[in-house]
């Protein structure tokens, strides 16, 4: 059994840049783990440090009882799959899954091979040159090549960043696929919020060479505790306010002249100036006065200035009377009145769906990270 993938402190400088700093980490044996963050942020260098490839400048990478730190790649029970396959042109798709055994003196590959190729769903594909898949094809190649070797862990470089986007999906979900019916623990890279939250178990959100959060998808999404993960993970709505005080089990907060109620649970700050958090689909758009809910929070005075129509939903822009636009997703299921620019319009949700941060934070983080993600992917 390989056991958990811990990382003690781990730190690695390139000079007098730190690109990863004191990170402590745990992937659960039999997990799929994603690192996810912008360009720059740590997470192909944790990797890197994981297979070997780079040597931390401080910490400690240990795999179950066995502290790995000090051993060189090819002496860890570790294999890669990079974005570029790396598969070798010459060599047919069975002689490219056989190599590792056959580097390592393995007698009886074919039923081994054969295995991969199956469980890949390439059994018919042996005899192919690498040139003659697709490139979702070559990819399942290279993932075959890794598994064939039985690693404890499978690192995955952003193993889907060359592919089309419907190309990508599938093979996401082939991905969850394979893992699943391996059992073996992946570690996978990627700056793709949707590639993580679709494939993985845990996800790891860095920033700056640190890990802002780290749980599950839904909880990342649902309650962030940062502002660069509240933008970088999806989309939010932040509203500076200010609490007021502590009613019950919920907390009051002034938000541009009007009270709204939050949870205490779902709120990081206890007093002072926050951000209130509320994500685009959870709100909804009523005409003035029409849908007052005593037990629900408002925004009143939206003017909307933009209408985006999305096929199964609606972006809307809504001008609120302090000068700030707040984005508004609603389903196209025909049940709701729509709205054109220059209606006027309130801002509905459930308390339950806000959040509190604190307004210490840029609300800005994160958003210029994902927008350079999506034009340079």
């Amino acid at each position: 059994m390989a056991g958990d993938l811990v990382l003690s402190g781990v730190s690695k400088r390139f000079g007098a840049f730190t690109a990863v700093h004191e990170l402590d980490l745990t992937v659960p044996e039999g997990a799929f783990f994603a690192l996810l963050g912008p360009s720059g942020c740590g997470k192909t260098t944790t990797l890197r440090m994981i297979a070997g490839l780079e040597d931390p400048s401080a910490g400690k990478v240990a795999l179950g009882t066995q502290d790995i730190t000090e051993l060189r790649p090819y002496q860890r029970p570790v294999n890669t799959v990079f974005q570029n396959y790396a598969l070798f042109p010459h060599l047919d798709i069975y002689e490219n899954v056989a190599f590792g055994l056959r580097r390592r003196g393995v007698k009886e590959i074919r039923p081994q091979v054969e295995e991969m190729l199956e469980l890949v769903e390439l059994g018919s594909f042996g005899k192919r040159k690498p040139a003659q898949l697709s490139g979702g094809q070559q990819q399942r190649v290279a993932l075959a090549r890794a598994l064939i070797n039985r690693p404890q862990v499978l690192l995955l470089d952003e193993p889907l960043g060359a592919l089309d986007l419907k190309l990508r999906r599938q093979m996401q979900i082939e991905l969850k696929r394979i893992q699943t019916e391996v059992g073996i623990t992946f570690v996978h890279v990627t700056h793709d919020q949707e590639e993580a939250m679709t494939m993985a178990d845990t996800i790891a959100v860095m920033n700056a060479g640190v890990v802002e959060q780290r749980g599950g998808p839904a909880d990342l999404y649902d309650l962030p505790a940062t502002t660069f993960v509240a933008n970088f993970l999806g989309q939010s709505n932040l509203v500076a306010g200010t609490v007021l005080e502590r009613s019950g089990s919920d907390q009051v907060i002034e938000v541009h002249g009007s009270k709204q109620v939050v949870p205490a649970g779902r709120s990081r700050v206890t007093d002072g100036e926050v951000w209130v958090g509320i994500r685009p689909e959870k709100v909804f758009l009523a005409r003035p006065g029409t849908e007052a809910d005593a037990n629900g929070n408002e925004l009143r005075g939206g003017v909307v200035t933009d209408v985006s129509y999305c096929g199964v939903s609606t972006q809307y822009l809504a001008r609120m009377p302090w000068g700030q636009e707040l984005t508004v997703f609603e389903q196209n299921t025909g049940a709701r009145d729509t709205f054109a620019v220059g209606d006027p319009v309130d801002l509905h949700w459930n308390p339950s769906h806000t959040f509190v941060l604190d307004a210490g934070q840029d609300a800005h983080a994160g958003v210029e990270d994902l927008v350079d993600e999506i034009v340079e992917s």
